[in-house]
Order: structure tokens, then sequence, then C-alpha cells
């Protein structure tokens, strides 16, 4: 069999995966070509390639899965091959033949393993025939409900519905009883159909005490196959992993055998070429294991089996591509340490992980041994509201379980971010988690524990008003025409003076701060009110950037950071807050707390609307549905009342804190 060169390479996706690919190109001396939307047109992986092109757009749909622009920016810059990354395209066999009638290198799977996989009911058949065993699953066809009901009673409950095409947890809805079943298989087509042009849906039992297993496998043209050991991906909020580890904590030689042969085996069936992924559900309480799906791609969790294997599965990928054997056998495949990588995010936690897009300030990572960071934002870049809040990956490698999750937790601690709401202390409270360092990582893990959605302050709140506060006084100072000469507590008259401001903590609600500074020789005494609550500190060596924080007889050297929208960040060693002042209490509310109906929280396009005008509806009612960050968002009824008007429709893409629904509480007067 001939071998082909590649010596020029489009990425055809974004973000850290763009990144990821052409970094091992490079390496390889492989010229890189960059596609971007409008949205994109600063971002880093556009810098870090040799050529880019503008695709237009904004949008996913105008822009990076539009085939035919990619073909064309191909062809255009003369490249041998198209890596698509993960997400997009990358699972579109249409693309993939695209590329082979353009005479272009497609770096994956033949357009038909990836057909015969890509829907979820005819990978399970094949799976079936190659022996691996299944899960009682039922197709979801028409639109007859009582079809759909007689269905879910023969799969059992609880149960999911999913979508047959894609992933992500696009297209999911877990069911536990049959009342909930409609509107369940209606919101996951309707999401399937958004995320991947498919409206087909099938149902799925649900096991109760499971674990999220998978095997990388990978194949080349010569009849090679081998795997690279397993990943455990059980943590996870709405079905999309939070954290990814290898190996996992339970899967030990024997089953990892197993696991691995059947994995294989379906490698082998399909004749597969390149990376894939095979995913099963381990049943915690038996130890069987059964199929998931196949993801005939490159993985987001691919490092950590990098990291505990020495391998580059880019690199492996072209070379595969090319047409060159595999050159490693299974029994050459080495594994050592452990490797956990966690999804750092623009999203609330708290806030049932909202996504949270904006401008970055700053983002900032220590430089940690073992610490490997993956990123597809720049420091002032911006997370944008069209595509995945993905910020970046960070993955530690240690030499066991334990020693990993603390280094990654420290490392997530260290990392700096300002602008914007992320789940860094959402993820850094995960690894330290008692249930989690002890290997009871079930998918039910983040229902056993909502505690984590919102973990404590590892450093008490006032410690952080208290440095905003008075490192923005010191600026104050410093701009005085008239007084900057003096310290920050300095005053010409004998009186003390108090300063009542409210201060937004970004992400949270307001809060009141009255406060008094006085300077002494050297340091100074902040007297703070904080929502009511009195409490003294000692300002130790304030400067304009930084100061030590003396609370009940400790010591927090906090960095403060102003930033031109007039934002102030607080880091401190084990946490990281941030600041708008008010000069004065508001003399409005917002509208988000005047407004009697729903509120968009974030900018999206409006899916469904629920309600029409007339309509009575109740408190916690689901009116609008918004789709945002490829996930849908349901608007609820803030109180009870009569529907006055509906000021959005179907289609039509809103700003945030856009008045969705007008809401005539407790009815018309």
């Amino acid at each position: 069999m001939n071998t082909a060169q590649i010596t020029s390479l489009l990425v055809a996706n974004r973000g850290e995966i763009a990144r990821r690919v052409i970094r091992t190109a490079r390496g390889m001396g492989i010229r890189t070509v960059a596609v971007y939307s409008d949205a994109d047109a600063r971002a880093p992986h556009v810098y870090d390639a040799d050529l880019a092109v503008g695709l237009g757009g904004t949008t996913s749909a105008d822009s990076y899965l539009r085939a035919d622009k990619i073909i064309d920016a191909a062809r255009r810059t003369n490249v041998d091959a198209i890596h698509p990354g993960y997400g997009f395209l990358s699972e579109n066999a249409e693309f993939a033949e695209e590329c082979v009638a353009a005479g272009i290198i497609f770096v994956g799977p033949s357009p038909d393993s990836i057909r015969r996989m890509g829907l979820k009911d005819q990978a399970k058949t094949i799976a079936r025939e190659a022996g691996v065993p299944v899960l009682p699953d039922a197709e979801i066809t028409g639109d007859d409900s009582d079809e759909w009901v007689a269905a879910a009673q023969s799969v059992g409950y609880p149960l999911l519905v999913k979508a047959i095409a894609g992933g992500g947890g696009k297209g999911m809805r877990r069911v536990e009883v049959a009342d909930d079943l409609v509107d369940a298989i209606n919101g996951a087509r309707r999401e399937a159909t958004s995320s991947f042009g498919n409206p087909k849906v099938f149902i799925e039992r649900y096991l109760e005490k499971s674990r999220h297993v998978e095997v990388q496998v990978f194949g080349d043209q010569h009849g090679g196959a081998i795997h690279l050991g397993e990943r455990e991906c059980s943590v996870q909020r709405r079905h999309q992993k939070v954290l990814e580890e290898a190996p996992s904590p339970v899967v030990g030689p024997e089953l990892r055998e197993h696991m691995g042969a059947t994995a294989v085996a379906l490698v082998r069936r399909l004749g597969y070429l390149g990376a894939g992924t095979v995913e099963y559900l381990l049943d915690d309480t038996t130890g069987d294991f059964y199929f998931l799906e196949m993801n005939t791609r490159l993985q987001v969790e691919h490092p950590v089996t990098e990291e505990v294997t020495g391998l580059d599965l880019v690199a492996m990928q072209l070379r595969v591509a090319r047409g060159l054997p595999l050159g490693l056998s299974q029994s050459e495949v080495r594994r050592s340490g452990h490797a956990i990588e966690v999804r750092l995010y623009a999203e609330d936690p708290a806030r049932d992980f909202l996504p949270t897009p904006g401008r970055l300030h700053l983002l900032e990572f220590p430089d940690t041994p073992g610490l490997r960071v993956e990123n597809g934002v720049a420091p002032s870049g911006e997370v944008s509201a069209h595509y995945d809040p993905m910020i970046a990956k960070i993955i530690v490698h240690a030499e066991n379980r334990e020693e990993s999750a603390i280094a990654l937790a420290a490392a997530l601690d260290a990392t700096r971010i300002h602008g914007i709401v992320t789940n860094r202390d959402f993820l850094s409270a995960v690894l330290r988690n008692r249930d989690f360092l002890s290997g009871e990582t079930t998918t039910d893990f983040l229902d056993r524990h909502a505690e984590l959605f919102d973990p404590p302050r590892s450093t008490p709140q006032v410690v952080h008003v208290a440095a905003a506060v008075s490192v923005s006084v010191a600026i104050r100072r410093r701009n005085d025409t008239v007084t900057g000469f003096a310290s920050p507590g300095f005053r010409d008259i004998a009186a003390p003076l108090t300063t009542s401001a409210v201060w937004e903590a970004i992400g949270n609600d307001p809060v009141v701060v009255d406060y008094t500074l006085s300077s002494g020789a050297g340091d100074a005494d902040l007297f703070l009110r904080v929502d009511g609550v009195e409490h003294t500190v000692q300002l130790v060596d304030l400067t304009e950037s930084a100061v030590r924080v003396r609370f009940e007889g400790v010591d927090h050297p906090c960095a403060v950071t102003t930033h031109d929208d007039g934002s102030v960040w607080v880091d401190s060693p084990a946490s990281s807050s941030g600041w708008r002042p008010r000069p004065r209490l508001p003399e409005t509310t917002s509208l988000a707390a005047s407004a009697a109906g729903p509120i968009s929280e974030i900018p999206g396009t409006v899916v469904d609307v629920l309600v029409s005008a007339g309509d009575t509806v109740e408190a916690g009612q689901k009116l609008v549905v918004l789709e945002a960050m490829k996930m849908e968002h349901a608007a609820l009824a803030g109180v009870g009342g009569v529907v006055e008007s509906v000021n959005v429709a179907v289609g039509q893409y809103v700003e945030a804190q856009v008045e969705l629904v007008t809401i005539c509480e407790g009815g018309p007067s």
C-alpha cells in the first residue's frame, strides 16, 4: 500500500483542540492552516497557525459547520490534509467524503465507519454482532405519545432519552417516571435537531449506580488494532464530562484486558482507521459493562491517555492517515502513574452551571511540575456566547491518583482568572472531596454532593472586601492632585469619616460596605461594616496593587488588580473574587429584579415558546426555552399570574437581560 505525504494541514476547528493539533503538526514540520469565524478573528489558534482563512459568520452553522467553506479554504491554501478536531464536522461522514472527493486526506476514519458508528442505534447493533453487551433500548418513531409510553414500559424506568446522532450530552434527558417522558422526548428531539441536524432519538435503560469508562483505540490500514487502556469520566453534569482520569480507580488488570479486547474486536470488525473511543457503562454493583457508543474521533480527554502512556495521539493520527502502520503492538503499550484532567468552563455551578460568557481580563496558570494546560482563550480575550464555554483543560500527571488530585487542586487554586465567573472553585472542591479521593466516582457523584456547587470560601469574604476597598482607596489617593502625597488613611481634620458604598461581588449578590480607614505608623486599620456586621482588620504593606490583610490573627497576602472596566479582582493563596464598586446605593432596580416575567440571563436563541397571551401560569412554570453555548436553558415564571404579552418568537436571538414574557401578577386587575 502506498503512503501519502502530509506537508500542510488545515485544522477545521477552533479553541484548544485547534491549538493542540497545530502544536504537534508544527513539531513534525507540517505547515498549518487555521480557519475562523468572525467572532474568532483574533482567537489564539488563528495566530498559532502559519496561515489563516476567515469563514465569515458568527454562529457555528455559518462557519465551522460549513463544509463547503472549509473545503474551499483547503483548496485555496493547497493543503494535503484536514484534521477535524472534535465536535463540529469531526463525525460528519459527508464531510469526510467531500475531503476524499477533493483529493484531500481526512485525518480520521473512513466515511463508512463514521456513518455506521455515528448513529447510536446502528452502533449498538454492530456492537451486539461483535459480542459486546448492550443495555435494553427502543427507538422512538412518529409522534404518537402512547407508543412512546409503551416503548418506555418495555425498556423500564429509570431511562435515558438519547439523540441517535452526536454526543456530548446534547439531546439527552433522564426520565424517572412516565409522566415526564413526553416532555423529555420533545426536548431531546429539539436539542438534537439544533446540535446535529437530526431529530431522531431512542430510549435506553439507565443504570442507577454505574461508571462511565471508555477505552482509547487505534487502527491502521494494515489490519493493526490496539487499545491504550481506559479512562474514567463518571463525574458529569447534564451528561457532560467535568473531570476525566486515567486509569480508572476501579478497573484492574483482568477487567482492563476484557474491556480492551472487546473494544479492539469492534475496531477489527469495522476495519477502523485512526483514533477512536469505545464508551462503556460499568455497573458498579456487578462489575458488568455495557456498550454505550463509539466516538469516531479524538476525544476532549485524550491528554490523560497521552500522559500515562507517553504517546502523542495526534502524531499517531497523522501517521496512520498517511497509510503508515501504527508501529506499536499491544504488548508494547506501557502505562505509568495517574493523570487527571478538569475542564475549566465559563459557567456558574451555583446557578445550575449557567454559562457566563464575557471578557477575560487575565488568565494566568501556575508553573507547576507535572502540570499541562490546553487553553483556547487568550488572557485578554472573549469567551463567546456562540460556542462551548470551555476556557481550558488543565491536566496533572503524578505517581498516583491522590497525588495527582491534590496537585491539580493546588494548581487550580493558583490559577488567576479575572473578568467572569468560572467553575474553578467547584473543580478544586471536587478534587479534594473525600468520596472522590476514595474513588467513589459513580455517575451520580454530583447528585450526591450538591454542596460542591457552591463550596465555602477558603478565605473569609471580609478579607477580600478589605483588600478591594483599601487598594481602591490607595489608587484614588495616588490620583488626587491635592493630597496625593499622603498615605491612604490620611485626613487633614481630626473627625473620623465613614464612607458607605455598595460593592457588587461579581457573580454574587451586592454587599453594602461602610468603612473607615485610618493610617498608623506604616500600617493602617480598616473598620468595616459588611451587610451590617462589623469587622476590624489591619492592613500591612498596603500598595496600589497588593496588601496583607490581618484578620483574626491571620495574615492573608492579597494581590489586587483593577481593570479598565472598573472591576477589582483580589487573589489570595487559595481564593479569588471579583468586585465592582458602586459609589452610592443604586437609585433604580435592575430589569431582572423588577420585571414580573422571566429575563434572559445570557444571550441566546429562542427555540421554544410554551405560552400565549392570556394564559394563566404558575410560579416555576416553564415559559420559554433558550439555546446558548450549545445547551438549552429554560426560562421560568417567577410569579403566578396571567401572561400579558410574549415578547419573543422562536428563532429570535435575544441579548441578556431581556424580558421574555410579561406577566400580570395575580391576574388582570
